[in-house]
């Protein structure tokens, strides 16, 4: 073993240590476990299960043997028998068929010959057609960083652009946009948030939970500054810290020649070839926003207006509808592609298998991730972090430290709902106490910032679902993708801090503060990247 997993193995044997010392902290110490394995031995599988049982072994109080059953009987099993997680598993594993079946069938590239006419021009279009998908499909996170990602993936590689460039677009456009959107499977779970932190003041709104999280969205500085430092990346091709050895890499190792050749006219200069793909892809995509919406009013469509729509979307059972649709997306693109892929020699179940199969390995690190976050619950990690964390602020500094107290919380944990869910009951109240008005610029600020934090780690933690799911639906391992996004996550955040929350605890109007965040992204751009290479040199 190298001396980097020896290091790991003694974190995990230390667990037997913490037991002794019987400290308040001692719930963070499978976080601790679990993020340091990650980076240390760069397998995310490895870490999380680290993590995992470095949990049960405090749980059963250095027990091995009731910790090894319990671990099946209490976290194993429960994760694999509920339906949401089973919905998810079945419709990750339909997307990689999916996408198999599409691209094998020649209507990805077809697509992308109206785009692409040199390799230069190729990277930009396609990595903004990425970003494009992934505003597009702004209701749900989880299915976003599937859909863009595995569609992408092949084309993506071809032109030299890495798994861990698409990786970053696809993560980026996944939680950020799903956190803002006004229709989303997110919005219940936040307006109960909302209404919870009320609750616990023991005072009435005077705007309604709905009225109050719009107001909070122009706030939510952390993902639109992720989104507009997205767009920067994308128009100057910029890479930051471990991203240019990557794209380095993959352009060296790229086939420019064989990109030109999948993308001749004589392949796809017939319309239906484009069908193949766009009507798959509506399905997907639309067929979600629809059947979210169609399930969330019970088949009720009318009356039709914003407010309705975005609690359809809250109530909607999301697993069972990205699994309907899924499914009846594979069927046509099976049906539509069936005749293109036996002309290859191929046929359509072996085409649709093998992107099934693909997917194997990143579903258990899936489960994985399941495991782990089970494992934590019954340690109340999250509240104990919060607890020690709590404290009392100047009101100009309370949004800040809002944010970055749930950007730890979230980025230890993993979990972008359990971070809302534990530190909106703590900070609302004391917002709304700080404050002159239960719905003034102090409050509505710790609204957002509770969101912030909750999605950077959600963005960029190693122990996260859409961190997990955007890096294997490109095709890389989780540990590249989180070390190469990492600095962007980081500087949005830093921008988030001093052109976002700092600002507005001194009372900066929202519009002033993205406008003065995006200028300096703009020009971080350009004072950083004056002497980086071109990539396509």
């Amino acid at each position: 073993m190298s001396i980097r997993a020896y290091i790991a193995l003694a974190l995990w044997f230390l667990t037997f240590g913490v037991l002794l010392l019987d400290a308040h902290w001692a719930a963070l110490w499978p976080s601790i476990v679990a993020v340091s394995t990650v980076f240390l031995v760069r397998r995310a599988i490895t870490g999380l299960l680290a993590g995992a049982t470095s949990a049960m072994i405090l749980l059963h109080q250095g027990n091995p043997a009731s910790a090894f059953v319990a671990f099946f009987s209490d976290h194993l099993l429960p994760s694999l028998q509920s339906s949401w997680n089973l919905s998810i598993l079945i419709f990750t594993l339909l997307l990689g068929g999916f996408a198999a079946v599409v691209s094998k069938g020649g209507g990805i590239n077809a697509l992308l010959h109206r785009w692409i006419h040199n390799q230069r021009a190729g990277r930009r279009m396609l990595m903004a057609s990425a970003y494009g998908l992934g505003l597009a499909c702004f209701f749900d996170g989880l299915a976003n960083s599937l859909l863009v990602g595995r569609t992408l993936q092949e084309p993506s590689r071809r032109l030299g652009i890495s798994g861990e460039k698409l990786a970053y677009i696809v993560d980026s456009t996944s939680s950020a946009v799903a956190c803002v959107a006004v229709m989303s499977t997110w919005i219940a779970y936040q307006l109960s948030m909302i209404r919870e932190g009320f609750t616990l003041a023991g005072v009435e709104a005077t705007s309604n939970p709905f009225h109050l999280f719009l107001q909070s969205i122009p706030y939510n500085f952390y993902c639109w500054f992720t989104l507009i430092l997205l767009a920067v990346v994308i128009l100057k091709d910029w890479n930051l810290g471990p991203m240019r050895l990557a794209e380095a890499e993959a352009l060296n190792s790229g086939k420019p020649d064989d990109a030109s050749e999948s993308l001749s006219e004589a392949q796809v200069s017939h319309p239906a070839k484009s069908l193949r793909a766009i009507i798959p892809l509506l399905i997907l995509t639309f067929g979600l926003l629809a059947g979210l919406y169609w399930d969330g009013t019970g088949g009720n469509l009318f009356p039709l207006h914003l407010s309705r729509v975005s609690e359809a979307f809250g109530k909607a059972d999301a697993a069972l509808v990205m699994l309907v649709v899924s499914s009846l997306a594979c069927l046509t693109a099976v049906l539509l592609n069936a005749p293109s892929i036996r002309k290859q020699g191929v046929s359509v179940s072996a085409t649709f298998m093998e992107g099934v199969q693909h997917l194997f390995q990143p579903i258990c690190i899936l489960i994985s991730a399941w495991i782990f976050s089970s494992t934590l619950e019954p340690l109340q990690t999250v509240n104990v972090l919060a607890a020690i964390l709590q404290g009392q602020f100047p009101n100009w500094l309370f949004p800040l430290v809002v944010f970055l107290t749930g950007a730890l919380i979230s980025f230890s944990s993993g979990t972008s709902w359990g971070t809302m869910g534990v530190l909106m009951p703590l900070a609302l109240p004391l917002a709304i106490h700080l404050s002159n008005a239960p719905d003034g610029p102090l409050v509505i600020g710790t609204i957002a910032a509770v969101f912030s934090g909750a999605v950077f780690g959600d963005h960029c933690s190693p122990l996260s679902d859409t961190t997990i799911v955007s890096s294997i639906s490109c095709g890389i391992e989780p540990f590249a993708h989180v070390r190469t996004q990492l600095p962007y996550a980081l500087l949005a955040a830093f921008v988030a801090v001093m052109a976002g929350f700092l600002p507005t605890g001194l009372g900066t109007p929202a519009p002033a503060s993205l406008l003065l965040g995006g200028a300096l992204l703009v020009s971080l751009s350009f004072l950083f990247s004056r002497n980086q290479p071109s990539p396509h040199a």
